[in-house]
């Protein structure tokens, strides 16, 4: 088998499957709990896949406050396992992590790059940057792959939303939208990173990566051209994160970008959101 998908009932996981279908083998609890000692190694000697995609995540940023045993568990000591059981069977290991592992240097205003010092401020973050840590440590064979902000078709596991979604179905029921206005980010469409992925692994790339869409935008204004593409009206009212009451501290700006001259460029994210919300249409969503 060429590909194993862990965490295929997420918005990633779905995406690789949709795009890799016989090539791959999605799996997701309860067929397979990444944190139950062993199984991560059974897992892969029942297989023997080329590539392991490590979609999985416990990405509950503000439950991951009050269960923080939850979110190393399954975001750094179950990857430990992971990468040392694709070490064992030379499997290449791709494992995705977040925007989230920065955040502390508070006064930042362009994009951090693969070389910059992270510095998470929320559990989540350190538990992301833990399992990053692990996965460069234990394997040689690895790509570990820092992303943004993804949205796409909603996982039936997990996280069964993300922020496109979330702001389209409160504008259809005609609710009022309050969205952070001091947050800035590069929000990336869940198939274009797929697309991202797959060419680094067709040009036989390793180690840490960026991949997200070009640009960066608050989630304000991002907010605002979902409701304006979408051909929806709303009324959004900025605020400040100290006012969502929100129990994990986000980091005030988190765009991505990559240094690397290898890595794959994706599309602007006006351009990724607008093909999303046209596509996404002739299904049936609003």
């Amino acid at each position: 088998m060429d590909y194993l998908i862990i965490g295929g009932t997420g918005q990633l996981g779905q995406a690789f499957a949709r795009r890799l279908g016989s090539q791959a083998k999605a799996v997701s609890r309860p067929q397979f709990d990444l944190t139950v000692p062993g199984a991560a190694e059974a897992l892969l000697r029942q297989y023997c896949p080329r590539i392991v995609l490590n979609c999985a995540a416990h990405n509950h940023v503000d439950q991951a406050e009050n269960e923080p045993h939850q979110a190393f568990a399954t975001n750094a000591f179950a990857v430990r396992e992971l990468a040392q059981a694709c070490a064992r069977a030379g499997a290449l290991l791709v494992h995705f992590s977040t925007d989230y592992v920065f955040g502390l240097a508070g006064n930042r205003r362009h994009p951090y790059v693969e070389s910059d010092l992270p510095g998470p401020l929320s559990v989540y973050g350190a538990s992301k940057l833990v399992g990053e840590y692990f996965v460069r440590a234990i394997t040689m064979q690895h790509l570990v792959v820092r992303t943004c902000g993804l949205y796409g078709l909603p996982g039936t596991g997990g996280k069964k939303t993300n922020f496109v979604e979330a702001i389209l179905n409160k504008a259809c029921r005609g609710e009022e939208l309050n969205v952070v206005i001091d947050q800035v980010c590069s929000p990336t469409y869940v198939n274009d990173l797929v697309e991202g992925v797959l060419q680094c692994l067709d040009r036989g790339l390793s180690g840490l990566i960026h991949i997200v869409n070009e640009g960066e935008v608050s989630w304000y204004d991002f907010a605002s051209s979902v409701v304006r593409l979408a051909g929806l009206s709303a009324k959004i009212k900025p605020i400040l994160s100290c006012e969502t009451g929100a129990r994990a501290p986000r980091p005030a700006y988190s765009a991505l970008q990559s240094e690397r001259a290898d890595a794959p460029r994706l599309r602007p994210w006006q351009s990724a959101l607008t093909e999303y919300l046209e596509l996404r249409r002739p299904i049936g969503r609003p």
